[in-house]
């Protein structure tokens, strides 16, 4: 089962809006749990506020956010995690090996959000951020990596955007 915490319109590069009027609605994990049902090798998982989710590298990754985002005109549904191991130099975990973990959260959260949630999004974006940075905002120090997926019937359709 899955609980909501509050929702709120999601802002880019503040104070200009990321959506139009009644665009976007983020559920924060923040202060509040959020539980997602996941659903791994066929075991349910939890996926609340400071909790580890299972990903192939091993790497420590927990959800920061879930936005419902309508600004590029189409329902995209967004998954900010935060991987605090993920970077280019020696030690951390590269962009190579953080996709499979991004592909592997998508079939594994996003999927059965989209599922228990009836949404029918454009596009699913799973993103990792190795440092929490709000919705928008620019952080050169933080390493960011992005994917977005496209569902359908095989699953998480990469779309190399």
């Amino acid at each position: 089962m899955i609980h909501h915490t509050r929702y709120r319109t999601a802002q880019a590069n503040k104070p200009a809006p990321a959506t139009p009027e009644g665009g976007a609605r983020q559920w924060r994990v923040r202060g509040r749990a959020l539980a997602v049902a996941v659903f791994c090798l066929g075991a349910p998982v939890q996926a609340q506020e400071g909790n580890l989710l299972p990903v192939p590298s091993g790497q420590p990754v927990t959800l920061s956010d879930v936005l419902l985002d309508n600004n590029p005109g189409e329902l995209w549904l967004r998954f900010r995690f935060i991987a605090p191991k993920i970077g280019d130099s020696v030690g951390r975990i590269g962009y190579d090996v953080a996709s499979v973990d991004m592909e592997h959260l998508c079939r594994t959260l996003a999927i059965p959000y989209v599922e228990h949630h009836q949404l029918d999004p454009a596009r699913v974006v799973i993103s990792l951020s190795d440092r929490p940075v709000e919705f928008g905002d620019v952080s050169p120090d933080a390493t960011q990596y992005f994917e977005a997926y496209r569902l359908d019937q095989s699953g998480c359709t990469w779309e190399g955007l």
